[in-house]
């Protein structure tokens, strides 16, 4: 198994270089490109994918890890939730963040981009980490893979909501997350779905979301 290490490392700094742009902070009460969630809520939900991971590498879990990272978004109640409303969606931690404002957000993510960093380059990361919110635990590398899924998808829904480039990632970020999505959207549609939506655009189905 890849250990995705060094790739979230990666992530976390592409992630940190756009939450802190300054098309961000100018537009920070304005709608984002998702509903019902401001460009500061956006800015600070893809933030804290890092944030996470320093809360949760350190502290090692006694239970049995889930298979796989694909096995997490089956479980996961928000994936299934078919209304904004749902709580499974709830937006509360968002909005609490984003009322402290842009420099408290820049100054969170930044210190837990180099807090993982730590972790992850001096082996004090723990091999088997629990998701207290979900109920369940993770392998290192599954939980770093969630994390980069979270990355890769909300940066390009904040880019669009500043109306910047969607920032690149390198191979070993986003081909992991490529395979993860084709896999969970492969599994919901179909194959022939997914071979159409990739090659046929004349057969374009109207949804292969992963989620």
């Amino acid at each position: 198994m890849d250990s995705y290490d060094d790739s979230f490392v990666t992530a976390a700094h592409v992630a940190l270089d756009l939450v802190t742009r300054p098309e961000v902070a100018a537009r920070w009460e304005a709608p984002s490109a998702l509903p019902e969630m401001t460009v500061g809520m956006l800015a600070c939900h893809l933030g804290r994918q890092s944030v996470r991971a320093a809360e949760l590498l350190p502290v090692s879990s006694p239970e049995a890890p889930l298979r796989d990272a694909a096995e997490h978004y089956r479980r996961a109640t928000w994936v299934r939730a078919t209304d904004l409303d749902d709580p499974a969606n709830d937006r509360s931690t968002d909005e609490a963040e984003a009322s402290q404002g842009f420099a408290v957000m820049r100054d969170r993510c930044a210190e837990a981009v180099g807090r993982v960093g730590r972790l992850l380059g001096d082996g004090g990361a723990a091999d088997v980490v629990a998701l207290p919110w979900q109920g369940w635990s993770l392998r290192r590398p599954d939980l770093l893979l969630t994390r980069m899924v979270e990355i890769v998808v909300h940066a390009d829904d904040l880019a669009r909501s500043i109306d910047v480039p969607t920032p690149p990632f390198p191979d070993d970020v986003f081909l992991p997350v490529l395979h993860l999505l084709a896999e969970l959207a492969t599994e919901r549609h179909g194959q022939a779905a997914i071979i159409s939506a990739l090659s046929r655009r004349e057969r374009m189905p109207e949804t292969v979301s992963a989620f």
